[in-house]
């Protein structure tokens, strides 16, 4: 799921309340919950947000995607919009709504609507964030002529190394419904990674081993859930 960038990781440019704030990112591959949607490829990704002092937030994301293997043609474009603040001491909330696009996807139904939330905690240099997402099943995606809801539970556990620049980083998601790509309805990814924010540049460069439970390939053919050391250099603006 797509969310705004943290104030503190980018300058932006501020005015009436609102911070605009930019993202651009060369990922070796684009895993989303798990599964690989650039083929094995690198991946170019970037958005654009929009916050204002009172919480309420706007975005876009957008990736390269593989044609070929995914199936949903060459470009992912996510829209979304909510709120995200403080709700009490160390503890923070944030709720939206966000939709998937493929502007370019062959013939289907590929586009879909979720609804998310997620509290976050903070303890000490640690912080967790627990969070749900749910595709309503209006706008799912269709197979073979049935509409299915598909709701996504995960949580994401970070902490930065105290003297350094360095973020640890990991993540563990659970899917049941219309998005699993395993086939069976349930399947399970996580990852295990860290940030390194490099002094005196809007540069912030990941590495994140990334996996998921189930193998939806035969063996030889290309699997888009197979695990992966996967890395990514962000800049922020």
């Amino acid at each position: 799921m797509r969310a705004p960038i943290a104030k503190q990781t980018a300058s932006g440019l501020s005015g009436a309340g609102f911070t605009v704030m930019a993202n651009a990112t060369l990922a070796s591959e684009y895993r989303f919950r798990g599964v690989d949607l650039s083929g094995g490829d690198p991946a170019l990704q970037g958005g654009i947000d929009v916050v204002h002092d009172s919480g309420f937030y706007a975005g876009t994301f957008a990736s390269t995607l593989d044609e070929t293997s995914v199936g949903y043609g060459a470009i992912e474009l996510d829209v979304y919009g909510g709120w995200s603040g403080d709700v009490g001491e160390g503890l923070n909330a944030n709720i939206g709504i966000i939709a998937y696009t493929f502007p370019d996807a062959g013939p289907g139904n590929f586009d879909y609507v979720e609804l998310y939330g997620s509290i976050g905690f903070t303890l000490g240099p640690a912080q967790a964030t627990v969070g749900a997402a749910w595709d309503v099943g209006e706008d799912g995606l269709d197979f073979a002529g049935l509409r299915r809801d598909n709701l996504y539970l995960y949580t994401d556990l970070s902490a930065g190394l105290p003297g350094t620049p360095v973020t640890v980083n990991a993540h563990f998601g659970y899917t049941d419904g219309a998005l699993d790509f395993a086939g069976d309805s349930q399947s399970f990814d996580w990852s295990l990674g860290a940030d390194w924010a490099i002094r005196d540049t809007p540069l912030v460069l990941g590495v994140a081993y990334v996996d998921a439970a189930d193998d939806v390939a035969p063996p030889g053919a290309f699997n888009p859930t197979s695990s992966t050391l996967l890395g990514t250099l962000t800049a922020y603006f």
